[in-house]
């Protein structure tokens, strides 16, 4: 091997897969930086997450052999031992537990994906018998694919950035609406397509409660209530219609249902919608009127679209308003997508041989959840405390920190350590990791050949696949978490559905394209061919052929109205009081990836400590100083972060930040509840289908530490 190398990868700390170039000296990545030469998009954030890539493969700190629990539950009493051992002792508890309870009593935990793992731990769950696999999608998809499944149709998938399928084609309006796209939410090509076209004289909408950076070059920031967007959206649409600003030939020949809703609209006034949502009317006629003139417009939607229980029918309302105001503001009319080929990781689920039943899995009652293969994490959590319909005794934990990353923390922390078996593949010791029974170390990206996606992407074809070729070796006798569940699955006697050694799925995945790994990891990606049809050849993906504004599916699929109503929308299940007078929201933080890294010192520079964000005028009532430790408090607990004065925020707002530990400090497993939001937030209600959570505008007060 050179004894220095460049290697083209892409970034693997968050979804938007920039290009780069990896230089590989002694072992180690000594340089990390864009990747200009290959015309991929390769912008990177502007905390350059991509850096500490650096970092995290020579890390210290870094989890290099299985250990296993000699303590109590979080006592940090953990002794060395082999893979054959740790392995052998899950495998032996899991058939027991299997035999004894069922094989339902296991749940697979999923977090972020990186690689393959989505696929491997899925794989193992179907196997071993278990439909409970939790995974991020009712917190992170949450509303948006199953309201455009049932506005547009398969064919039309979901997209809730708001990119059109033909990234040439630039918008005259962008209206960013709860997604922080240039430092958490996108992606490089985001970055530079919502760029060019700025510069080719786009106009610019934020909606955000929070004056993010890009809100500073935007043309109108809205300021809305957090928690009330889809409220704003049906104000929007309010103004669509009654202005008659909407497409009414598209409407005529392409929508099914406008009539029903053109009366609907008519039972609430833009003075209600003022009130609930504390947008000014004129903003929110202005914001219509520039929606519906501007086009093609685009609707950047971010994860607040899915932190409610109503998001289902907000998104609704969002899918909608772009369909009135004609085609060219719906994402992929015209362009018909031919997927790459290469086998989808929904094909390596095995749910065909092994299909999910909703009678016997926790938060069955789910539709689209169980249709999409998963259980919210409030599911897995009540199923271990209450044990109802059947216990769940054991739990693997892999890409994910639910200590810190599931609302109602401390019913978490009483459920996972209510387990007889917990297992948790890491990087670092986290608070999750420091209460588990055995803790494997993982082998992060670049430390291993993979193949790169972003969740639903690689299940339904309409991204690109890429290839992330070993940089260098991982630490200690750390494994790759496809290679941990490879392994695991043949101790357990379900060998038959896996593979001799884990990286022989790389060729199958690739199988359909002709290519082989080793041909894939010159070539770095595989995109889904763009082609151009008439509308009228295959119109919407419905059983209409419509875009169903009123839509049967809805109803009788998945229980909700056949419309979004103002009525349901305008229903929430917190607000403020005497007691609690302020409304909590938060948001990704930008020099992180959720909860984790925070072991970094490069991510840790450039956001040392938690920051609550206040109005002065907030802060001056409370008696509060800016720079001092302050408390959150709501119903559910309380918890401290650092105050910083924002006068751009309104006065009933307190920003707080998400995903906080300190891996600094060991006792109290790193401090896991000091600053954690998720102490502060609820597990229930949820929504009624996707099993999404009320994560915004939830009732708070701050005070004095």
């Amino acid at each position: 091997m050179k004894s220095r190398q460049e290697i083209l990868t892409f970034c693997p700390i968050c979804c938007g897969h920039c290009s780069a170039k990896a230089t590989v000296e002694a072992g180690k990545i000594v340089k990390w930086e864009p990747d200009k030469e290959s015309g991929l998009p390769s912008e990177p954030c502007p905390p350059f997450k991509g850096k500490a890539c650096m970092e995290i493969s020579s890390h210290p700190e870094r989890l290099k052999y299985p250990q296993k629990r000699t303590g109590e539950k979080g006592e940090g009493k953990w002794e060395q031992i082999s893979w054959d051992e740790a392995l052998g002792t899950i495998a032996k508890r899991l058939n027991d537990l299997k035999e004894r309870y069922g094989p339902e009593c296991f749940a697979v935990a999923l977090g972020e994906p990186k690689g393959l793992e989505f696929a491997f731990g899925q794989r193992l769950a179907s196997a071993f018998g278990t439909p409970n696999v939790v995974t991020p999608a009712a917190l992170c998809s949450g509303g948006e694919e199953p309201s455009a499944f049932v506005t547009f149709g398969l064919r039309y998938p979901y997209n809730n950035v708001g990119m059109p399928l033909d990234r040439e084609q630039m918008p005259r309006l962008h209206i960013i609406w709860g997604a922080n796209l240039i430092e958490t939410r996108g992606g490089a090509h985001l970055r530079e397509w919502l760029r060019s076209s700025l510069i080719n004289g786009a106009k610019l909408v934020v909606i955000d409660p929070r004056k993010i950076d890009i809100a500073k070059r935007a043309d109108m920031w809205i300021r809305p209530r957090p928690g009330s967007d889809g409220l704003l959206a049906m104000g929007l649409l309010k103004v669509v219609i009654e202005e008659k600003l909407y497409d009414q030939g598209f409407v005529d020949e392409w929508t099914l249902g406008f009539d029903a809703l053109r009366e609907h609209v008519k039972t609430f006034s833009l003075d209600d919608v003022e009130r609930v949502t504390w947008v000014p009317q004129e903003q929110i006629e202005k914001v219509a009127r520039l929606y519906a003139e501007y086009k093609p417009a685009t609707i950047h939607q971010g994860m607040v679209w899915a932190h409610g229980v109503n998001s289902f029918q907000a998104c609704r309302v969002v899918d909608i308003l772009r369909v009135v105001t004609g085609p060219e503001n719906v994402p992929a009319w015209e362009v018909s997508v031919r997927p790459a080929a290469y086998t989808r990781q929904s094909r390596l689920f095995l749910l065909r041989e092994f299909p999910r039943v909703p009678e016997r899995t926790h938060g069955g009652k789910l539709k689209w959840a169980m249709r999409s293969a998963y259980i919210p994490c409030q599911a897995l959590i009540k199923g271990i405390l209450t044990e109802k319909p059947y216990p769940i005794k054991a739990a693997l934990f892999i890409l994910t920190n639910p200590l810190c990353s599931y609302p109602n923390a401390r019913e978490t922390y009483e459920a996972l350590t209510k387990l007889d078996l917990m297992v948790v593949s890491e990087l670092f010791m986290t608070p999750t990791a420091a209460i588990a029974d055995i803790v494997l170390p993982a082998a992060t990206t670049g430390e291993h050949d993979t193949i790169g996606y972003w969740g639903e992407e690689l299940a339904k074809g309409r991204g690109s696949l890429r290839a992330y070729p070993k940089l260098v070796d991982p630490p200690g006798e750390a494994w790759p978490d496809t290679k941990i569940i490879n392994e695991l699955a043949k101790r357990l006697g379900l060998g038959r559905h896996f593979w001799d050694d884990e990286r022989d799925v790389l060729d199958d995945v690739l199988r359909p394209s002709g290519l082989t790994w080793l041909d894939f990891k010159k070539q770095r990606i595989l995109k889904p061919r763009e082609e151009y049809r008439k509308p009228q050849e295959h119109g919407f993906d419905t059983p209409s052929g419509k875009a169903e504004i009123y839509s049967a599916q809805a109803k009788d699929l998945f229980g909700y109205n056949h419309l979004p109503l103002w009525q349901e929308l305008s229903h929430s299940p917190f607000e403020p009081s005497e007691e609690y007078p302020l409304l909590l929201t938060t948001g990704v933080e930008e020099a992180y990836k959720l909860t984790g890294f925070k072991h970094i010192a490069y991510m840790r520079k450039y956001k040392p400590e938690p920051i609550v964000r206040l109005n002065p005028e907030t802060a001056k009532k409370a008696n509060l100083v800016e720079g001092k430790w302050i408390y959150i408090e709501t119903e559910k607990g309380r918890i401290t972060q650092k105050l910083s004065l924002d006068p751009d925020l309104d006065p009933r707002v307190v920003f707080a930040s998400f995903g906080w530990w300190f891996p600094e400090n060991p006792s109290n497993l790193f401090d896991w509840d000091k600053s954690n939001i998720n102490i502060l937030f609820d597990s229930e209600p949820a929504e009624p289908s996707t099993g999404s959570l009320e994560l915004r505008g939830v009732p708070c007060r701050v005070c004095r530490t």
